[in-house]
């Protein structure tokens, strides 16, 4: 009788204890089934059947069905447009022009071997060797070069243009050192006074002299006069230096001369005067730049040390506060003028972008480099505890099924 209870009690046991171990483990020998085994497994030349698991032995479908699942509903074009307008805001062009900006700067501080300075020079010795030569003979073919800008200077500066007394005391003291000296006035009065040169001064005197000078012209005349002035000066060498600056001393030569330059001016100048002297000068300009400024650039570039002069550029710009505080105002500028652009193609952009990108290919491609291994570890990363809770609902309804069997065995004896 005790044999037979305890028959009964293990009868009412065992349904519910197997039920929820079966069921545990049968969900969890499942979930495991979704990624192992990794690899197909072969016994006898033969592939065991669910080897490899359900998703590494459909992970190409998989691929293609998380791209088309992503590209049909979540990276479509509108949404892309929508995306890259919230990132292409005004503020954010902005900082990112700003960041370049600022990162170009500190490169070209950084930079030992004057990599910018020799591009810097390259780019200056093109531009007056090739570039401002050759643009300057086609623009010299127009009728009216350069006529408003030569016309500008010689209105704002030649016509304006006055010399100061320091100027004016400078330019009459080389004039008096260099152009009317004592020795240059005595060499000249010598070249002048020829044979031929004072026969001609005397006999034009007596004809044309009426009067007392008549009188004095032919009776005495200014042949023997200016014979022994010519001897003086060439004999008495030193004595008629002398006597010239003494002669410039006693009329202040000096005092008038500077006076004379200081009020010199082209304002002082008839009008008719004036416009056709600005004619002629704007002439002349215009004709030498037409025929010799092309060449002019050319020999003006050779003779700079453009590479010297790109590092001095350079180095100025790296400690100019100017450019420091403009970056903010470059930025600014380049934005909106990149703004309005955008707002006029960034949808066609976006289109033409999207098949460039090939987003759903990357896509695919990344799910397939993906190991079994770690698809697993990402999804027991994300749903842990919910694939646990299978588990434990499995064991719960082993162990309920189990307990209906127990209790229908009990209710049927």
């Amino acid at each position: 009788m005790e044999l037979t209870n305890l028959l009964n009690y293990w009868k009412l046991l065992v349904p519910p204890i197997a039920g929820g171990i079966i069921g545990y483990f049968t969900n969890d020998l499942a979930i495991k089934m979704l990624f192992r085994p990794y690899k197909p497994i072969y016994i006898a030349g033969k592939k065991l059947p669910f080897t490899p698991g359900l998703i590494p032995h459909n992970q190409a479908r998989l691929a293609q069905k998380v791209s088309d699942t992503i590209m049909s509903s979540l990276l479509t074009p509108e949404e892309l447009h929508n995306l890259a307008k919230r990132l292409l805001e005004t503020e954010r062009i902005e900082a990112a022009i700003s960041w370049l900006l600022k990162l170009t700067l500190s490169q070209v501080r950084s930079d030992k071997e004057f990599k910018t300075a020799k591009i810097l020079a390259d780019i200056l010795r093109d531009l007056f060797g090739e570039s401002l030569p050759r643009l300057l003979r086609v623009l010299a073919r127009k009728e009216d070069f350069l006529q408003e800008q030569i016309n500008q200077i010689f209105d704002r500066i030649l016509l304006e243009f006055q010399l100061t007394e320091s100027q004016a005391k400078q330019l009459s003291e080389w004039i008096l050192t260099s152009v009317i000296s004592p020795d240059i006035i005595r060499q000249a009065i010598i070249e002048f006074l020829t044979d031929r040169n004072i026969q001609v001064m005397d006999e034009s005197f007596r004809e044309k002299t009426t009067g007392t000078y008549w009188v004095v012209a032919n009776l005495f005349g200014l042949r023997n006069t200016l014979i022994r002035l010519r001897s003086f000066c060439i004999d008495e060498k030193e004595i008629a230096n002398t006597r010239f600056q003494e002669l410039l001393l006693s009329f202040e030569v000096r005092n008038r001369l500077r006076e004379w330059l200081q009020g010199l001016s082209l304002q002082n100048l008839p009008v008719s005067t004036v416009k056709q002297l600005r004619k002629t000068t704007a002439d002349s300009a215009r004709s030498y730049i037409q025929e010799k400024g092309a060449e002019f650039l050319q020999d003006f570039g050779k003779s700079i040390d453009w590479d010297k002069l790109a590092i001095l550029i350079i180095n100025r710009l790296q400690s100019s506060t100017t450019v420091t505080s403009s970056m903010n105002t470059i930025s600014k500028e380049l934005a909106l003028i990149l703004e309005r652009y955008l707002e006029e193609d960034l949808e066609k952009i976006v289109t033409q972008t999207i098949p460039i990108l090939s987003i759903d290919q990357v896509i695919v491609d990344r799910v397939n480099a993906t190991s079994p291994e770690n698809l697993e570890e990402a999804t027991q990363g994300i749903v842990k505890s919910e694939l646990q809770a299978i588990v434990n609902l499995g064991g719960l309804l082993g162990l309920f099924i189990g307990l209906l069997q127990a209790g229908f065995f009990l209710i049927s004896n």
